[in-house]
């Protein structure tokens, strides 16, 4: 059974893929030298992916994993 919150960290985690494809491929389109650069595609790239990374740790602690250093192979030190 699927839980509200799962269900939103599921669309968190999609949107932020999706806008970092979409950052991806802004980033890659070539530069035109008479129109200024508005924004900088590549840190919004990294920024989305970063927030996907996020909502893909939570999912698997809502799956009730747990994660963080106190639990990590070398344990925290």
């Amino acid at each position: 059974m699927l839980s509200a919150e799962f269900i939103l960290t599921l669309i968190g985690f999609l949107a932020g893929i999706a806008f970092c494809v979409f950052a991806s491929h802004r980033a890659g389109k070539p530069y035109d030298d008479m129109k200024p650069k508005r924004l900088p595609w590549h840190l919004i790239m990294v920024l989305a992916a970063f927030f996907a990374v996020i909502m893909l740790v939570h999912m698997i602690n809502i799956f009730g994993y747990e994660t963080g250093p106190e639990n990590s192979l070398l344990g925290r030190r």
